[in-house]
């Protein structure tokens, strides 16, 4: 495992131990993309998403999704879709922000929804799956949140998304 820090004094024993457990439970299932002070993101598939939610909850304690937001990369045919979360009940971990991070094709955009494991993601994963297109699936309702009734327009946060009269390349 190769933790990305500047120093790893910069990373508190409490946070150190967290990169640990979950490396140790999901070997290969997991790939740390960073650990620095107070911010530690984990990249997985997306079939892998739920289990890690799960034990980031149960075990370690992290009780609320703060965030989803999603990204799209139009070289790679990938949107990235990262969850963070952090804990309230927890006082030496509510400075700590956890990133899990998975991507999907572009093509068909899919993940499975958190909504059963952590109630909070619900607005976020509507308005992930309204502006990027992306299927969260287990989601009870994907409806229309900001977009007005009669959109009929590809998602607009896609890339590949052009305002309506505006020439190419404006």
């Amino acid at each position: 495992m190769s933790v990305t820090v500047a120093s790893k004094n910069d990373i508190p024993s409490e946070q150190k131990a967290i990169v640990d457990q979950i490396s140790a439970k999901f070997h290969d299932k997991v790939k740390l993309v960073y650990a620095k002070r107070n911010r530690i993101k984990f990249s997985m598939e997306p079939t892998s998403l739920v289990e890690v939610a799960i034990f980031i909850r149960d075990t370690l304690h992290f009780d609320h999704n703060a965030n989803v937001t999603g990204t799209d990369f139009p070289k790679d045919n990938q949107i990235q879709i990262d969850y963070q979360f952090g804990a309230t009940e927890e006082e030496k971990l509510r400075s700590l922000i956890l990133t899990l991070s998975c991507r999907v094709p572009s093509q068909d955009p899919r993940t499975p929804s958190l909504i059963n494991e952590f109630p909070s993601v619900d607005l976020h994963e509507r308005e992930t799956f309204e502006m990027l297109g992306v299927t969260f699936t287990g989601h009870p309702n994907l409806s229309r949140l900001l977009l007005p009734e009669d959109w009929n327009d590809i998602p607009p946060l896609l890339k590949k998304y052009r305002l309506p009269g505006r020439l190419e390349g404006e």
